[in-house]
């Protein structure tokens, strides 16, 4: 699955062929990291988390343990986002942060993680000096090996790609789970190669999970005590998984409504779709199950048609809200979410205009909104000028939110008096005195106690609301 390179591991180890499963057995290194610690902190997507929970499972297996505080840990980790300037600036500054506790404990050693792993493992290990330690997103089972390497002094690397790897065979170590809720990958990479998107560089290309494995790893989280399990891929519409004994292929469809079928009181959600991909069968899936939650995030980044051929989105305008007049007609309390990109390459301002327009049409209940920042090794940096002044992305950005906050407070608004099922995942971050949970169109309800208790499934009647939140009271 992952292969090594001896230029940049220096390690003992035999050079495995590219295609090879390589073992990852080593006696020498299980005594040598028996009994330390490892802190590790994810930025990102909640793939990165998911991906965390297998990081965990594979250095515990190998004598780690765990601990929440950094000055204890013998192995730093960071598991990075690439996605946007701002994220790796965020985790440069992390770093920093780190080197400097090295000082006083100099054996500790530092590693970067997932997509900044592989795009900046040459500035990070040569150039700035921050890490011991860069395993990309296909590299996990070999963070052992490239831990004993670092011990030695030698910069320990391996961000190599692989077409197979998916770790349907590890079980995930649950870190920072609230035992309510819980992630489930069912794939990984992607195929979209969309211009300003540097996903399909750092995750490799789209494979999907086996689906017995993922419908075991939901039936033991549910037998855990979870309520509530999301089925994560970059584009889950398009998972595909072919059964090598019968030669049948499972669908994302037919995927959730075995997920569902494990128990009604699972609920489940996934994240993310792709709107050139979603089917109807999905949609009908949804409407069909009760536990398969009425809600899709489903990205528009555009509403001009010219600007979504920029992005290389393969949809226009058009076609996105035909998706979205299908969902609302099949499951009409269904909840959308959505992510804009403003100040995209060449955007004028009556492009940026059927944005907002696209916005006050649809009316999402919720939006991921940024503005453009370019990424090397896209298509959009290698094709495209980043020509839109700074000052003009913040404007446009601002008005984006401004339309999406009306949007949002709308559809909060029409929700007062409505009695949700809601599923109680923990207390209030502002009173103790109250529980919060969200419901199906995954929108967060605050409600006073009374005598719920988190992975309380309880019917909560909404009494007030602001442009984020829902307010309400448990009722019988």
């Amino acid at each position: 699955m992952n292969s090594l390179d001896r230029k940049d591991l220096n390690t003992p180890l035999e050079e495995a062929r590219q295609g090879e499963v390589l073992t990852m057995e080593n006696p020498v290194l299980d005594q040598m990291h028996s009994g330390k610690k490892f802190y590790i902190e994810s930025y990102g997507c909640a793939m990165n988390f998911s991906d965390t929970e297998v990081v965990a499972s594979i250095l515990m297996e190998d004598g780690f343990t765990n601990t929440k505080i950094a000055d204890e840990a013998d192995l730093i980790l960071l598991n990075t986002c690439s996605i946007r300037e701002k994220a790796e600036e965020r985790i440069r500054n992390r770093l920093k942060d780190f080197t400097k506790l090295k000082r006083r404990k100099k054996n500790t050693l530092i590693g970067v993680l997932g997509c900044m792993a592989e795009r900046l493992k040459k500035d990070l290990l040569e150039q700035e000096k921050l890490v011991d330690i860069v395993c990309g997103p296909d590299a996990y089972r070999d963070l052992p090996n490239l831990v004993g390497s670092a011990t030695t002094g030698q910069k320990a690397v391996n961000v190599l790609l692989s077409r197979e790897e998916t770790y349907a065979d590890i079980n995930p170590v649950r870190l920072d789970t609230n035992g309510v809720t819980g992630f489930v990958s069912i794939m990984r990479g992607c195929d979209n190669m969309c211009s300003f998107c540097v996903v399909p560089f750092t995750r490799g290309r789209e494979r999907s999970r086996n689906a017995f494995s993922i419908v075991a790893e939901s039936r033991e989280l549910f037998e855990a005590g979870h309520k509530e399990i999301t089925l994560l891929g970059q584009n889950v519409d398009s998972y595909k998984w072919k059964n090598p004994e019968t030669e049948k292929t499972v669908s994302f469809a037919e995927l959730l409504v075995m997920v569902a079928e494990i128990h009604p009181d699972l609920r489940v959600r996934f994240s993310t779709s792709h709107p050139k991909d979603i089917t109807n069968d999905v949609i009908y899936a949804i409407a069909k199950y009760d536990n398969i939650c009425k809600y899709i995030h489903l990205p528009i980044q555009s509403g001009n048609s010219r600007v979504l051929e920029l992005m290389n989105r393969t949809y226009d305008r058009e076609w996105f809200l035909e998706r979205v007049d299908t969902i609302r007609k099949i499951i009409p309390d269904c909840g959308i979410s959505t992510d804009v990109i403003a100040g995209f390459c060449s955007e004028t301002e009556e492009e940026h205009q059927d944005t907002l327009s696209l916005l006050e049409e649809v009316c999402f209940d919720m939006a991921y909104m940024y503005f453009y920042s370019e990424r090397p090794g896209t298509l959009a940096a290698r094709k495209y000028k980043d020509d839109v002044p700074h000052a003009d992305k913040k404007r446009r950005l601002a008005e984006i939110i401004k339309v999406q906050a009306e949007a949002s407070h709308k559809s909060n608004k029409a929700d007062i008096g409505k009695v949700f099922k809601v599923l109680v995942e923990k207390e209030s971050k502002k009173s103790a005195d109250d529980l919060c949970g969200r419901n199906d169109q995954n929108k967060m309800i605050i409600f006073p106690k009374m005598n719920a208790k988190p992975g309380d499934y309880v019917f909560v009647e909404v009494t007030k609301c602001t442009s984020a939140s829902l307010f309400g009271k448990i009722v019988k």
